[in-house]
């Protein structure tokens, strides 16, 4: 497992932008797979994006295509959201995840592939 710990979130009006950091413990993020997930109150914890391992492919939930953008700086063990044009509906709780080899054969979407989990940042966008 590695330490993982998000920062960025905060309050934002609709239509606004922010950015989400996840700093790892680490310093081998480059051979993860990693993901940011995202929990409203009452809500099942749902997935947002991943990237993965090695040449660092994209993946998005529907709810946030062509909004956030999930990037990765391996020289500074850090992966990023980037979360544009935000709604209302994006405020939860988000959570940075990382699936360190050996891998979980679980789809990348699904929470129980990641072994490693943050403690979550607040993200709020007010209508």
């Amino acid at each position: 497992q590695v330490q993982l710990v998000e920062s960025g979130g905060g309050l934002v009006q609709a239509g606004g932008s922010l950015r989400l950091s996840c700093l790892a413990s680490e310093r081998t993020i480059n051979s993860y797979v990693m993901g940011w997930f995202r929990q409203a109150p009452g809500k099942e914890r749902e997935f947002v994006a991943t990237i993965s391992a090695g040449f660092g492919m994209a993946y998005y939930g529907d709810s946030v295509k062509g909004r956030f953008t999930i990037s990765r700086d391996n020289a500074k063990s850090t992966m990023y959201l980037q979360m544009n044009n935000l709604r209302p509906e994006d405020t939860a709780v988000y959570y940075c995840a990382a699936d360190v080899p050996p891998y979980s054969s679980y789809s990348y979407s699904s929470r129980v592939k990641y072994d490693s989990w943050g403690q979550g940042t607040q993200v709020t966008v007010s209508s």
